[in-house]
């Protein structure tokens, strides 16, 4: 029987554990406050408080499988859109910085067949991930032998400048809490790149509460050197998930022709609105609250640009 690979998901299990174990929990407090105290008003607020976290449960079920490799594949899309940025030949190193279980660390294995790999990740107790994983995934996949994992620290990366042909990261900078200035950890990203290497970060970048003034930081940059950054735009991404994530609260009650993102995009939406919000409100949830993410790469240091390449879906 062929083994599967492990990457686990962007909705934890141990999230739906708790969701359901508290649905289950007020159920059971909603029949004894009706029961057995007959008290009618206690009973209604634990059986609503129940019915909130069965249904938040289900609908966080549903994106959970939405988002697994192997089933809806969001994430695996999403790993998708960082590599087709990577505008390389694939010869050298490339490190994956906070590879996680190393679903995308694989993805560029398997793009680059002739290329060295690097997956390095804090991991620890806090997060759903380990290297041991890692190492059995890649082994799977079969591109073990071309990927090393290690240890170590986002914000202080154990490697001597310009060590990498490539990097890549997804989504991870914003969590390094050793690095309270976020924009050092992409500075720190860039300094074991390579002088006419590449890049591509996706990440938080346009939340000025973690990088600032992003205009102003991408100027800052290109007088380090880096010549080519092109931004990708938050909404193709932003449609991929509302799209691809399962909807079966309410029928159609809502009727609303077009809705407009703050950026007057125009998104048509039918006459199903209300799926539209549910599904921006789980956006909100993970925290993607900004009008764009940012995906940056490194063009040949010795050249420069006037201005910044904007590269909009």
């Amino acid at each position: 029987m062929n083994q599967k690979p492990n990457y686990g998901n962007w909705v934890p299990e141990k999230l739906l554990y708790l969701t359901f174990g508290g649905a289950a929990l007020f159920l059971v407090l909603a029949l004894l406050s009706g029961l057995a105290f007959s008290n009618t008003p206690l009973a209604v607020i634990c059986a609503i408080l129940c019915a909130v976290l069965l249904a938040f449960g289900i609908y966080m079920y549903a994106c959970h499988e939405c988002f697994a490799f192997g089933k809806g594949d969001m994430m695996a899309k999403v790993h998708a859109h960082l590599v087709a940025h990577l505008n390389w030949d694939g010869h050298g190193t490339l490190l994956d910085i906070g590879c996680g279980a190393a679903p995308l660390t694989v993805r560029c294995a398997k793009a680059f067949p002739d290329a060295a790999l690097i997956g390095m990740d804090y991991w620890g107790a806090q997060w759903n991930y380990a290297k041991e994983q890692c190492e059995k995934n890649a082994a799977i996949e079969g591109v073990a032998s071309r990927i090393h994992f290690e240890k170590g620290d986002a914000a202080h990366l154990n490697y001597a400048d310009e060590t990498f042909d490539a990097a890549v990261s997804n989504f991870v900078f914003h969590e390094v809490h050793s690095a309270r200035d976020k924009r050092d950890v992409v500075l720190e990203a860039l300094r074991v790149v390579k002088r006419g290497g590449v890049f591509s970060f996706q990440d938080l970048f346009a939340q000025k509460s973690l990088y600032g003034d992003m205009d102003t930081f991408v100027e800052e940059l290109k007088k380090e050197g880096i010549s080519e950054i092109s931004r990708s735009a938050f909404f193709k991404m932003a449609k991929w998930i509302l799209s691809a994530l399962p909807f079966f609260f309410l029928p159609k009650i809502v009727k609303f022709s077009k809705l407009y993102s703050k950026t007057a995009l125009r998104i048509p939406i039918s006459i199903e609105a209300f799926k539209i919000f549910c599904k921006t409100a789980f956006l909100w949830f993970y925290k993607w609250k900004s009008n764009k993410i940012y995906i940056l790469k490194l063009g040949s240091s010795t050249k420069f640009e006037n201005q910044v390449a904007k590269h909009p879906f």
